[in-house]
């Protein structure tokens, strides 16, 4: 399957449940407490990070979705330090500040791993008696997308009031759902319990037909679209009307699964509001969860780390991206301090030559570009001939190398524009250059880069390719 990350820009959320606090204590710890069988902690370090739907809509900042967050905050100095995480990602603070006191889990963590946690919250039913619904009316109006973030802490009390208003003005709901009744959440667009929460309303399943069956009925019993069952290491099922479709969990070490579901549901969320489709937004939203989960607590994923996680996959259409997307990518790579090589041409009829040149290149670096001329600028430097393969073949070609981090493409006779705007580590070029006629070779060495020049493999090119089909005609 070729998937591609969409520009989450166009992507405008309204994310409605239950907000929170999470507080990370961490410290060393070397000795029983000789009070209770228990470790002692000597704190060193603290950090507050914005919970349950404000997770989701954190995790929507960080994708470069616009977002508006509605919930019930407390006017305390728990809820100030929530609004200012919120206002230092850029989401529009829609809480009512209506509950006696904020939701706040404290964690004590050592050696990256949780010791307690202790929660402070109110009862449900104070919290129910906060109406979100005049603030959710705000929001509603520039959203794409509606979320509604359940954590069973009572802002959530009455779903369906918010539910028939979304999709009343033609927003699609997505739930993460709680508790075993989900007759309030009917008429939603999409509903995403784990598995345990599917099975406290289903019963429980035996095997994957068993989730397809049940899901089945559920959807039809509460008018749903879609559900998407969360399976841990066993990846995730989609059930639709097409049927059901497993998405198999990435291979990797699991971390931490703290806010993984809230992870997955703005991922989501942010794709169908590109109108990428539900199966490609699924797969991203995995994708996402793959990343999130070998993070450590409440943690968030970026476009550039989903860019990554796909090229590391492998999969087709992963690296192409326009010269302002490649010009972030290469700002992120050289603040991990990764070394950047950079080449260019026409790439018209890809050969073993374009092959072992490339590799040759990438090893010069920790990331490849490859800026490509488009057609116009092929016919000019070429003929009225070329290119053979139009520009979007032939990016999607190199894409699918494994040498090949990145590629663009370029307008200009030379991609000398596009050099000065990333100036990388390495310029390479092949063939009969001289070092003193790459153009941008001057730009890259006065900024402490270097410029080689590699050779195409013996007997191979582009023309002689086109001549040999030539005599077979």
């Amino acid at each position: 399957m070729t998937l591609t990350v969409p520009d989450f820009a166009t992507s405008g959320i309204l994310v409605a449940g239950d907000v929170m606090l999470d507080r990370y204590w961490l410290g060393p710890t070397s000795r029983i407490s000789p009070e209770a069988p228990v470790p002692v902690v000597n704190i060193q370090g603290s950090e507050d990070r914005a919970g349950g739907a404000a997770n989701v809509a954190m995790n929507l900042t960080a994708l470069g979705a616009s977002v508006a967050l509605c919930g019930v905050a407390g006017d305390d100095e728990e809820g100030r330090v929530l609004g200012e995480l919120l206002a230092a990602a850029g989401v529009r603070n829609l809480l009512e500040k209506g509950a006696p006191r904020t939701i706040t889990k404290l964690r004590v963590l050592s050696r990256n791993q949780q010791l307690i946690r202790l929660d402070r919250e109110e009862d449900a039913e104070a919290l129910a008696k906060v109406s979100i619904e005049e603030k959710f009316s705000q929001g509603l109006a520039s959203a794409n997308v509606v979320v509604l973030s359940d954590y069973a802490k009572g802002a959530l009390s009455n779903p369906q009031v918010l539910i028939k208003a979304a999709i009343a003005a033609g927003k699609p709901v997505l739930v993460d759902p709680k508790g075993a009744d989900f007759s309030k959440y009917r008429g939603a667009t999409l509903l995403t319990p784990n598995l345990g929460e599917f099975e406290a309303v289903v019963g429980p399943c035996n095997g994957d037909d068993d989730i397809e069956t049940r899901a089945q009925v559920l959807r039809t019993e509460f008018e749903l679209d879609a559900l998407l069952v969360t399976r841990s290491a066993q990846g995730m099922t989609l059930i639709d009307a097409n049927g059901a479709t497993h998405f198999a969990a990435a291979a990797r070490e699991v971390y931490d699964v703290t806010g993984a579901g809230d992870t997955v549901i703005a991922t989501l969320a942010a794709a169908l509001a590109t109108n990428a489709s539900l199966h490609d937004s699924v797969a991203l939203a995995n994708l996402a969860a793959s990343i999130v989960v070998g993070k450590l607590g409440v943690a968030t994923v970026s476009r550039s780390e989903l860019r990554q996680a796909l090229h590391r996959r492998g999969t087709g259409g992963r690296s192409v991206l326009t010269p302002e997307q490649l010009l972030e990518a290469v700002n992120e790579a050289k603040a991990r301090n990764e070394r950047i090589v950079f080449t260019n041409g026409c790439f018209d009829l890809l050969h073993a030559g374009h092959v072992a040149y490339l590799e040759e290149a990438k090893a010069l670096g920790r990331r490849l570009i490859v800026a490509v001329n488009d057609d116009e600028s092929v016919r000019r430097l070429k003929g009225s001939s070329r290119p053979v393969n139009e520009l979007g073949d032939r990016l999607a070609v190199l894409s699918g190398l494994a040498s090949v981090d990145w590629v663009t493409s370029f307008t200009d006779d030379t991609p000398l524009t596009l050099i000065e705007a990333l100036t990388p580590d390495v310029l390479v070029k092949g063939g009969d250059y001289a070092i003193e006629d790459i153009v941008g070779g001057d730009w890259v060495e006065s900024h402490g880069g270097q410029v080689e020049v590699l050779t195409f493999k013996e007997g191979r090119s582009t023309t002689e390719l086109i001549a040999a089909i030539k005599r077979l005609e």
